[in-house]
């Protein structure tokens, strides 16, 4: 019963050009798409309207997805880095419901500087 509620609620994210091909057929209508935020993709509409493009983390030359979203972006978006983007498709553009950037492994937050109250 365990490992089938495990399966039930795992969820795997797809490459953007496996999303492109023609044989894609998704599970369910709702997917997630890993890839790199392609340079010189992003634009901004009015309000909180966003385009960009999603490419292959590996595979850098492929074909990019169009994506759309309407929301705030994680302070991490950047043009270049990674996203993983949970939505659905609508003919060849990803309709995002929600967009969690990624970091590399040197990502350090930044420290508070140390005060002191105690003067001599």
């Amino acid at each position: 019963m365990l490992l089938s509620a495990l399966s039930k609620n795992t969820q795997f994210f797809y490459n953007p050009s496996d999303v492109l091909q023609d044989s894609f057929a998704p599970k369910s209508s709702v997917i997630r798409i890993g890839g790199l935020v392609s340079a010189d993709s992003l634009m901004k509409g009015d309000q909180l309207d966003v385009n960009f493009k999603v490419q292959d983390f590996e595979n850098h030359s492929g074909d990019a997805l169009a994506v759309s979203y309407n929301g705030i972006l994680p302070d991490l978006f950047r043009e270049g880095e990674g996203v993983v983007i949970t939505g659905e498709m609508a003919g060849n553009e990803f309709i995002a419901s929600e967009i969690l950037a990624k970091h590399d492994n040197e990502y350090r937050p930044k420290m508070p500087e140390k005060t002191s109250s105690y003067t001599q």
